[in-house]
C-alpha cells in the first residue's frame, strides 16, 4: 500500500485485514486505528520487516497481532508466528488479544509460554498445534533445546518492548532464539527507545526494514484532577454507583469500549436512580444530539459513551469523566479526559484499572507526564452519611417552602387513632421515603482494596533508618528495600542484569523495584521492597539461575564466605541453594509441588518462579560488585 494512501487511513475497514479479524475488531468496539497501527498493519500485511518506535500504550499489540493473524494458515497448526515478550504478565496479555483478534478464525491456537507455569500443560499445548506462541525468552529457549517447540513453519517473528528485554539482561536470549529460526521469516521489533544494543539487533536481523516512530505528544491541562481507583474488592458498577452517590458532579461522561456496553450500563445505572443515557456510533445523528443537548440543559446529567461517540463533544458543564474501561492507547485516555476541565474550569478525571492493567496506567502516567493518585473509594458509611445529609435537605426544604397543614391533621389523627408517639410517625414516613434508598448500615467490614505495593514511597522514612546499618543502605536506591541472599554468585557464572531479569520476570515484580546487588563468589545480596508479601517471597526463593535454585532469604551481617542469610523463610533451607546447584530448571518432578497446577493461560493465579534460564549458552564475565546490569 503506498504511503499517501497509509496516511489517509481513518478506519479499520480501510486496512487490507482478513473478513474474520474485521469482524472481531468491530466486536471489540474498535473503529479508528491508532497511528502506529495505522502505519504498520499495511506494511507487516505485505510481510515487510517493521522497526517500530512507540511508547508503550499506543496500541502496539494490535498492530502486529492484527495483521499476523491475517496471514495464519489455519489448516496447519504448526507455529507460524513467534512473540518475544520480557514478562510472563505481558505475555498473557498479548496471548488473550490474539485470541480475542482471532475469535472467528476456525481451529486457531494461542499459547503463552512462561516461566513458573506447569510445563506439561505447555508440552500439551506445543504438541496439540498453536499458530500462535507467546513466551518470555528463557522459556522459549528451553522448548527450542527440548525441541518441543518447532519453526519450521514460522513465517513471523515479534520482539515486543524490544528495550525492556534489554534491560531486562535478554539481548544474547534474543540473538540466540533468532539464530534458531528461518532466514525467509518475518521480523517486527518494536520497542520505546532504540539503545545500542537494540539498533544492534535491528541492523542484524532486520531485512530492509520499514521504519515507523510514534513520538509522544499527549499530555494533559493543568485544570483536570486526575485519580485512579485499583478495581479489586468490589464489582466495578458498585464502586461506581458510590462515586456517583458522594462525589458531587455537575454532568458526568462514563467511557465503555464498546457500543453494547453503553446501553447496558446507561439501563443498570437508571435502575439505581440515576438521570442516564447512552451515546455511540449506532444512534442516529438525530438521537445524539437530542442527547447532548439534554446534558447541556441539565435534564440528563450522566452520558455513558464511545470513544468515537464522544470526540469533538464540548458541553461546559461537564465536570467529571470516568474511564469506567481502560483506554486502548494513551492518546485515547487524553482525549477521553479533555472532555472536562474546559474554558479554564476545573475537572475531575477518575480511571478504573484492574491490578492487571498496570502497565497501561504507567503508559499514560508517562504520556501525560503526570502521576495519577490512587483514589479512595467512598465506603458504605460515605454512602449513609451523604445520603442522610441530602434527606435532611430535601426535609428542611419542603418545611420552608411548602404548605403542610393537611398533612398535619393526618398525621395527627394517626396518632391519636393508634396511640403512637410522634417521633415514630416521623420515623415511619421517613422509612415510606427513602424505602428504594435506604441508609446503609456504615459498620460492615469493607471489602480489601489492592494495593501496589511496587510504588510505596512512603517506606522512605524506615528506609533512612536502615541505611545508618551498612553503606550499601545509604544507597537511595536501597531506601525502603530489605537485603536479601541468593545462592548464587561469581562462580557459577552470573551477572546482575541476569539477576535483575529473573527475579523481575518470575517474582511479577518491576525492575525498577530491584535495589543494589552485590556480588560475592558463592552467593548475591540483593535489595528488594521490604513490602515484598510472603508469597512471594516464597516464589522468589525457587527460582532458578544459572542451574541454582537462589534459595531466597533475608540477608544477616555476616562476613563474606559466611552463612549469611540462614533461616530464610520459615529456617529449614539453610545453603540449599549453593549446596543443590543442578536441581534449577524443569528436572525432576519439582514443577508438581503443592498438587496439580493444571491450568489455562487465562488464569493468572500461577505465581510460580522458574524460568530455566541455568543453562544458557554463555558464561557473562566478571562484572564490578556494584554494577547492576540493566542501568
Amino acid at each position: 500500500m503506498p504511503e499517501t494512501q497509509i496516511e489517509t487511513i481513518t478506519a479499520f475497514d480501510q486496512l487490507p485485514l482478513s473478513d474474520a479479524i474485521l469482524r472481531a475488531v468491530s466486536d471489540v468496539g474498535y473503529e479508528t486505528p491508532s497511528p502506529i497501527q495505522a502505519r504498520s498493519i499495511p506494511h507487516l500485511l505485505e510481510g515487510r520487516d517493521l522497526l517500530g518506535l512507540a511508547q508503550t500504550g499506543t496500541g502496539k499489540t494490535a498492530a502486529f497481532a492484527l495483521p499476523t493473524l491475517s496471514r495464519i494458515d489455519v489448516t496447519n497448526s504448526d507455529t507460524q508466528v513467534l512473540v518475544l515478550c520480557p514478562t510472563r504478565e505481558l505475555a498473557i496479555q498479548v496471548a488473550e488479544a490474539c485470541q480475542t483478534y482471532a475469535k472467528y478464525l476456525p481451529s486457531f491456537h494461542v499459547l503463552p509460554i512462561y516461566g513458573g507455569q506447569d510445563m506439561r500443560g505447555q508440552l500439551r499445548g506445543l504438541h496439540r498445534g498453536a499458530q500462535v506462541v507467546v513466551g518470555t525468552p528463557g522459556r522459549v529457549m528451553d522448548h527450542l533445546r527440548r525441541g518441543s517447540l518447532k519453526l519450521d513453519s514460522l513465517k513471523t517473528v515479534v520482539l515486543d518492548e524490544a528495550d525492556e528485554m534489554l534491560r531486562m539482561g535478554f539481548v544474547d536470549d534474543i540473538e540466540w532464539i533468532l539464530d534458531h529460526t528461518p532466514k525467509s521469516r518475518q521480523t517486527a521489533l518494536f520497542s520505546a527507545t532504540m539503545p545500542p544494543a537494540i539498533r544492534r539487533i535491528a541492523d542484524t536481523y532486520l531485512q530492509d526494514p520499514v521504519s515507523v516512530e510514534i513520538r509522544a505528544k499527549t499530555t494533559t491541562v493543568a485544570t483536570i484532577t486526575q485519580k485512579v481507583w485499583m478495581a479489586s474488592g468490589l464489582h466495578k458498577l458498585d464502586a461506581l454507583t458510590r462515586i456517583l452517590e458522594v462525589e458531587d458532579f455537575d454532568a458526568m461522561i462514563i467511557f465503555v469500549r464498546t457500543r453494547s456496553a453503553t446501553v447496558e450500563l446507561a439501563e443498570k445505572l437508571e435502575a439505581r436512580g440515576f438521570s442516564a443515557a447512552a451515546l455511540n456510533g449506532d444512534m442516529s445523528q438525530a438521537l445524539r444530539e437530542k442527547m447532548v443537548d439534554r446534558l447541556k440543559k441539565g435534564s440528563l446529567d450522566i452520558l455513558i459513551a464511545t470513544d468515537v461517540a464522544a470526540r469533538g463533544l464540548d458541553v461546559e458543564r461537564i465536570s467529571h469523566v470516568v474511564n469506567y474501561d481502560i483506554p486502548n492507547d494513551t492518546e485515547a485516555y487524553v482525549h477521553r479526559i479533555g472532555r472536562t476541565g474546559r474554558a479554564g474550569r476545573q475537572g475531575t478525571a477518575i480511571l478504573f484499572a484492574a491490578p492487571r492493567e498496570r502497565r497501561m496506567l504507567r503508559a499514560i502516567e508517562h504520556a501525560t507526564r503526570q502521576k495519577i493518585e490512587p483514589m479512595r473509594l467512598p465506603t458504605q458509611r460515605d454512602v449513609r452519611d451523604i445520603r442522610i445529609k441530602n434527606f435532611k435537605e430535601q426535609l428542611a426544604c419542603i418545611l420552608g417552602n411548602e404548605d403542610l397543614s393537611q398533612y398535619r391533621e393526618v398525621v395527627n389523627e394517626m396518632i391519636q387513632e393508634q396511640a403512637i408517639e410522634m417521633e415514630d410517625a416521623a420515623a415511619a414516613l421517613c422509612y415510606m421515603a427513602q424505602k428504594e434508598r435506604p441508609f446503609p448500615d456504615g459498620n460492615e467490614p469493607e471489602p480489601r482494596q489492592w494495593e501496589d505495593r511496587g510504588d510505596r514511597g512512603d517506606r522512605g522514612e524506615r528506609g533512612e533508618r536502615r541505611g545508618r546499618r551498612g553503606d550499601d543502605r545509604e544507597d537511595p536506591r536501597n531506601i525502603g528495600k530489605k537485603r536479601y541472599r541468593i545462592g548464587v554468585g561469581r562462580e557459577h557464572g552470573v551477572s546482575p542484569g541476569e539477576i535483575v531479569g529473573a527475579l523481575a520476570n518470575e517474582g511479577g515484580i518491576s525492575g525498577r523495584d530491584i535495589g543494589h546487588i552485590r556480588l560475592f563468589d558463592k552467593f548475591s545480596t540483593v535489595y528488594l521492597p521490604e513490602t515484598l508479601g510472603q508469597d512471594v517471597l516464597s516464589t522468589m526463593s525457587e527460582i532458578s539461575i544459572r542451574n541454582q535454585v537462589i534459595g531466597l532469604r533475608e540477608w544477616r551481617e555476616n562476613p563474606e564466605g559466611g552463612r549469611g542469610g540462614r533461616g530464610g523463610f520459615g529456617g529449614e533451607r539453610g545453603d540449599r541453594g549453593e549446596r543443590r546447584g543442578g536441581r534449577g530448571g524443569f528436572g525432576g518432578d519439582r514443577n508438581d509441588r503443592g498438587g496439580e497446577r493444571r491450568r489455562s493461560f487465562s488464569d493468572r493465579g500461577e505465581r510460580g518462579g522458574r524460568d530455566d534460564r541455568g543453562d544458557r549458552p554463555r558464561r557473562a564475565p566478571r562484572r564490578n560488585d556494584d554494577n547492576r546490569g540493566n542501568e
